[in-house]
């Protein structure tokens, strides 16, 4: 008994002292467990609960809140009682304490409350705090007056947020609010439009759109508010403020999937006159997008109604408002509604089937006449896009169209005819369109769409030729025989008269790609021009081409070893009998453009990636060359290697693989072979456990990443990242924490300004500002065993930082230097005191509010084995006596009492540290 009595003191000193939030759920573990109850846990936090510190207690409440939420099944009926009278009365006290307490009257409403309980409990809440809690939707309406009378007039973000919260749960758990719903909506919505700039460095975190999208969801979270909320946007729409013109707008969107048509019928004129203006007057795209968002809600909602037969169709009579403002606008090719006015048209044709239909029918017939009569071609063009865009917003709806089957066809092939670029390329869009609907175009359509397609593939405009390819490519998935027998054809014939450039550099999808392809591969004597054209295509397909079987064989049979026969012979200069034309200015880049053709190809179709490294592993090791093209491959082949680098397979016969990768790295001539071996060597000695050049492998890359720090290069970050990972190593960790030292150190012999290294000015405190946030999350998601590690790094690196910057950065990583100070790595203490002494001479409010940690920390350091720890702990404790009196005060006794034993030491230096700081307090 009397080791868990020590044990339970423990934990309560480490929680609550000690800031170690994981001692919560140890403690609750313990109470499971039966080795002490929660009436010894409350006798252990008696000094807590009465200490003068308003922060002391809050911690206090906060364990034992933590422990009863997890362990609140154990209470009995008695013990409810005294702890919500407990909690009661601790509403009373300092507002620090409120969050806690809050949390335990949560955990304790989990199990069945004692008769009276709620009641008294909501008394005190409202009473005495402005959060409210859950409770049974049986208090009704009383309920939602006192609520109402507990938010009005509150202005504090936090509690707004709280507020919006519990109002919306009001609402969808369906509570009875009678009479008080215009109070409710009154309460709330006087925020509306949020209006709220967060201070600089706000401590609680809350924003803007945070408030605003808990206030949308209680505003739009019933249609009880239907009649108070839609006047209310349709005035707040007339304010000159863009943001509450665009807040209005999302929030009307978000109402409309809650209401019914009935809710919107008398205030239908109102709200279009509005929506309209805001489409033809705005000048921000957003409010434009938002109103137009807002029109296809609100059609969407009425057309939800269920027609009766003595019923008004509210559908019909809104978009006869909506054709009456913007129909005769589409006839004003030069005035600038047209636009306004045709996505207007368009966002209500979205809305649903019966508004597609309204809408086409009125619409579709006035702009194909005028396409045509007008000879213009800018007139010709807009209608066309206009078109388009009706197609485009009607493709859920397909049999909407097929009235309208022939004129469209009409009207694309017209357009196609034509000698205007900008023409043909906007008909190309809307034959796309036409074909992804079914029915609309017949298979003669088809045949006469890859003729005029074919005739604009091989034209000399880029522009034509991209639109073309890119209609061809999604025609070809729908229909793929008529390009197989008629377009492909074509293009393989010009493709040997010499047309390669054209048609190869803009091919990018479809049966096209891998017929093209497979074709062109079979030439000879490529110029570099055309080889540089031709990867960079397969770069393309690579990342858009459908990942199946058959492509799958097409790349690893075909495609991928006849980039690696052409990258192999481009890295041999002055090889008889080479293909390519290639000389040494442009060696390097040409291998550079095949192999980034490698990743694409290889990760899009993973299944057979295996099977290709053993190919190209074999051809390396062995010289076979049987799965390459014609067998013409040089002796001493030099690029493969980095083609392994960028499979992520098992890689055969890695012993000897990495033999030779090493050997290549300190003897190939060819730059891209070396670097790609050393690095591919380092990489996998890294992460093999078992590998004997581990430790050496680590040695290079910390030395290598120092040199990039030094002079701000972009790859620095990939091996700091490396080392970051390494901190989680079992053998490389507690090294890989020392290498953060090197890394923020001067270097005596090498990498320094004697030997006229590029040395950039603070690159320490830049490597701080990128790393610090990756070093706290990597500590926080670390287990425990791994925990030093990281803070022995975050020690390393913020005492080689200036004072200055320490001094700015502390508050924010306080928390882990405090857990580093319990370090049992000596080292880490020393680093950490050095890093606090010089803050402690003005400290910041951070280190204020955390003074009692840090003085239980500090004198328990005053006994560490390692002198120049205590003595650096007696300076630390002597700078704290400088604090404002009233903060230090209920310390003093504490202090004397711990420094009685330092002044016995039998050290000097110890002693002399500890009579001027017994001195000072």
């Amino acid at each position: 008994m009397a080791a868990d009595r020590s044990l339970l003191l423990s934990l309560v000193e480490e929680f609550v002292s000690g800031l170690q939030d994981s001692k919560a759920k140890d403690t609750a573990t313990g109470v499971k467990e039966g080795q002490f109850t929660i009436l010894q846990l409350v006798e252990a936090l008696g000094p807590s609960l009465t200490s003068s510190q308003p922060h002391t207690r809050a911690r206090g409440v906060q364990l034992l809140s933590e422990v009863l939420h997890e362990c609140y099944g154990t209470l009995t009926e008695a013990e409810v009682e005294v702890l919500i009278a407990f909690y009661e009365n601790r509403l009373k006290d300092h507002y620090v304490i409120t969050p806690p307490v809050l949390q335990g009257l949560r955990a304790l409403v989990s199990v069945l409350l004692p008769p009276g309980s709620a009641v008294a409990m909501l008394r005190s809440l409202f009473q005495d705090v402005h959060v409210q809690v859950r409770v049974d939707t049986g208090l009704g309406t009383d309920f939602v007056f006192g609520f109402v009378q507990s938010m009005d007039g509150e202005r504090d973000p936090r509690n707004l947020l709280l507020a919006f919260k519990i109002a919306k749960n009001i609402i969808r758990r369906g509570y009875d609010l009678g009479k008080f719903t215009e109070e409710l909506f009154e309460v709330t919505s006087c925020y509306f439009p949020v209006d709220f700039t967060p201070p600089p460095n706000d401590p609680h975190g809350i924003t803007k759109e945070e408030l605003i999208e808990e206030l949308r969801a209680v505003l739009t979270g019933t249609p009880k508010f239907a009649e108070f909320l839609l006047p209310l946007i349709i005035e707040k729409l007339d304010s000159d403020v863009q943001s509450a013109k665009l807040d209005s707008l999302q929030t009307l969107t978000a109402c409309l999937s809650q209401y019914e048509h009935k809710d919107l019928a008398e205030f239908l004129e109102g709200l279009w006159t509005s929506l309209r203006r805001e489409v033809f007057q705005t000048s921000s795209e957003r409010i434009e997008s938002a109103g137009l968002a807002a029109l296809t809600a609100l059609t969407s909602c009425l057309s939800r109604s269920v027609l009766n037969f003595d019923s008004e169709d509210s559908l019909r009579t809104f978009l006869d408002l909506v054709l009456q403002d913007c129909k005769h606008h589409l006839c004003e090719m030069d005035l600038k509604l047209v636009w306004p006015s045709a996505k207007l048209l368009q966002a209500a044709c979205s809305a649903s089937n019966r508004a597609s239909h309204i809408v086409t029918a009125a619409v579709m017939p006035s702009l194909m006449d005028q396409f045509s009569s007008r000879t213009q071609c800018s007139h010709r063009r807009t209608l066309l896009e206009v078109v388009l865009k009706f197609i485009q917003s009607v493709k859920t709806n397909e049999r909407v169209l097929l009235a309208f089957r022939e004129s469209l066809c009409s009207m694309v092939f017209s357009a196609l005819s034509e000698t205007n670029a900008s023409l043909q390329i906007t008909a190309t869009s809307m034959l796309t369109s036409l074909a992804q609907q079914t029915g609309l175009l017949l298979d003669s359509d088809i045949e006469l769409a890859v003729d005029h397609l074919t005739k604009l593939v091989l034209t000399e405009e880029d522009d034509k030729v991209r639109s073309a390819m890119e209609c061809a490519g999604a025609l070809a998935e729908l229909h793929p025989e008529a390009f197989i027998n008629k377009m492909i054809p074509r293009l393989k014939k010009e493709i040997f008269s010499g047309m390669w450039q054209a048609c190869v550099q803009n091919v990018t999808s479809g049966w096209i790609c891998k017929n093209m392809i497979l074709c062109g591969f079979l030439l000879v004597n490529f110029s570099v021009e055309e080889v540089v054209s031709a990867c960079c295509s397969l770069q393309r397909i690579a990342e858009q081409v459908q990942d199946t079987e058959e492509t799958g064989r097409c790349f690893h049979d075909f495609i991928i070893p006849r980039l690696l026969s052409l990258a192999l012979q481009a890295s041999v200069q002055g090889e008889e009998n080479f293909p390519l034309n290639v000389n040494s200015k442009c060696d390097c880049s040409v291998s550079h453009i095949w192999l980034c053709g490698f990743p694409l190809c290889l990760f899009h179709v993973i299944r057979l990636a295996g099977e290709t490294a053993s190919k190209a592993v074999s051809l390396f090791l062995h010289g076979d060359v049987s799965f390459l093209p014609d067998n013409s491959i040089p002796s001493h082949v030099q690029l493969l290697k980095v083609f392994l680098c960028v499979v992520k397979v098992e890689v055969p016969e890695i012993d000897q693989l990495l033999s030779q990768l090493e050997e290549m790295s300190c003897t190939c001539s060819h730059p891209l072979p070396y670097n790609s071996a050393a690095k591919f060597r380092v990489c996998t000695e890294l992460d093999s456990p078992c590998s004997p050049a581990r430790i050496q492998a680590f040695t290079l890359l910390i030395w290598v990443a120092k040199a990039l720090l030094l002079r701000y290069h972009p790859l620095c970050t990939t091996l700091t990242d490396k080392l970051f990972s390494l901190l989680d190593d079992a053998d490389l960790g507690p090294m890989a924490a020392d290498g953060f030292s090197l890394l923020m150190s001067d270097s005596a012999d090498v990498l320094n300004r004697s030997c006229h290294a590029d040395v950039r000015i603070m690159y320490r405190q830049r490597f701080f500002s990128e790393n610090s946030a990756k070093l706290v999350q990597g500590f926080n998601a670390a287990p425990q065993e791994k925990k030093p590690n990281y803070l022995k790094a975050l020690s390393n690196i913020v005492n080689k930082l200036p004072k200055q910057v320490q001094v700015t950065e502390l508050p924010a990583l306080l928390s882990l230097l405090l857990e580093a100070l319990s370090c049992p790595d000596q080292g880490v203490q020393l680093s950490t005191l050095s890093c606090l002494e010089p803050v402690l001479i003005d400290p910041p409010p951070a280190l204020i509010q955390q003074l009692e940690a840090l003085v239980s920390r500090l004198l328990a350091l005053i006994s560490s084995p390692a002198m120049s720890v205590r003595i650096a702990s007696l300076r630390c404790i002597r700078a704290l006596s400088c604090f404002p009196e009233y903060e230090i005060l209920p310390f003093r006794a504490r202090v004397l009492r711990a420094l009685a034993q330092p002044l016995d030491d039998k050290k000097r230096l110890v002693r002399s540290e500890a009579v001027q700081a017994r001195g000072k307090w």
